[in-house]
Order: structure tokens, then sequence, then C-alpha cells
């Protein structure tokens, strides 16, 4: 089931970067180049690199099993804690935890695709840094998760994750019978 999820969320990725190279006008000079990584143990596809000179992004993409969920600008999925609150939105993973579940930078130059801009805030953390959120919920990638469309976090001790566009929680799998070949 996970590879499925995997595999499905990284077609839907692809397809929505192939939509947004498609649609673009002009040129930035740059060249795509490819990340050849191991392939070893991921059930994923090999996506570009990410251009350095991009704008950070968050886009809401549907997974066959998932239904629709949030992931950064590499494709790698969002997720959001049950210790953190959101109203007021305040982070409770510090220390340790800041090293398994990478906390999502806040950025004023952010592309968001899929939802509802308003839904998009930051917090301020204990360290002085801003962290993304949605929904007034705080944003995390899972260290684990290293392929596009992963969500190995899912579940993770009973308070991690991924986020939908409207800033819930995603807990459940959809009937995957219901989705087309890309999920949509």
């Amino acid at each position: 089931m996970k590879l499925r999820s995997t595999v499905s969320l990284a077609a839907c990725f692809a397809a929505l970067t192939l939509a947004t190279a498609c649609g673009a006008t002009g040129s930035s000079g740059a060249s795509n180049t490819y990340n050849p990584g191991t392939g070893a143990g991921h059930g994923g596809m090999q996506m570009p690199k990410a251009d350095p000179n991009e704008k950070p992004a968050i886009h809401a993409v549907r997974a066959f099993d998932l239904g629709t969920l949030v992931v950064d600008t590499e494709g790698l999925t969002l997720y959001r804690s049950d210790k953190d609150t959101a109203s007021p939105p305040k982070s409770n993973c510090q220390g340790n935890c800041a090293q398994v579940w990478i906390p999502a930078r806040a950025n004023d130059d952010l592309d968001v695709t899929g939802m509802d801009k308003a839904l998009i805030g930051r917090v301020t953390r204990t360290d002085g840094s801003d962290q993304l959120t949605l929904a007034g919920w705080p944003l995390y990638r899972y260290v684990k998760d290293e392929m596009p469309g992963e969500t190995g976090g899912m579940g993770a001790d009973q308070v991690w994750y991924p986020i939908a566009p409207d800033g819930k929680k995603i807990t459940t799998t959809v009937d995957a019978r219901q989705a087309n070949a890309l999920g949509f």
C-alpha cells in the first residue's frame, strides 16, 4: 500500500512539474539536471533536482490512496503533529525532535498551489527561526522520507500525520478505485 502511495504521489508531482514547465514563458537559463540517486530501497521515481534559484513552494497533490495532501518544493510530504497547537500556532517539536521532524522554514516569497493562501502563516520557534504553518499548524518534513511521495512518517508515535490543504490531518486511506491514472 505504501509503495502504491509513493509511486502515485510521485507521478502526480511529476505531472504537476511537467504542467508547470510547459506553461512557463521565457527562459531562466537553467538546464534540467537529474539526481541519479542509488535507487536502492525506494518505491518512488527520480525527480529533477530542485533549482537553487527556484522559489520555495508548497503544493496540494492527490495521492491515490490518501486523497489530497501537501508537499514541499521537492515533492516531499509535509506533516503536522498532534502535540502542536494551531490556535495559537505553537511548535512543541524542539531539540532532538526537530532533527527527525525538520521544521518547514517560512519564506516571504512562497509559491502556493492548490490551497487557500489565507491559510498559510508562520510561527516563531524557540530558536528564533520562523516555521511555516497551514491553518495554524506548524509544518514539518520527516527525515526518513527521501523520495517525492513517501509518507513513512504517517502515524508515527500516533501524533504525526500528512497534512491536507485545509490543515486537517490525514489518518486514513481513500478508495483508490475512484481515482484515475494520475490520482485526480
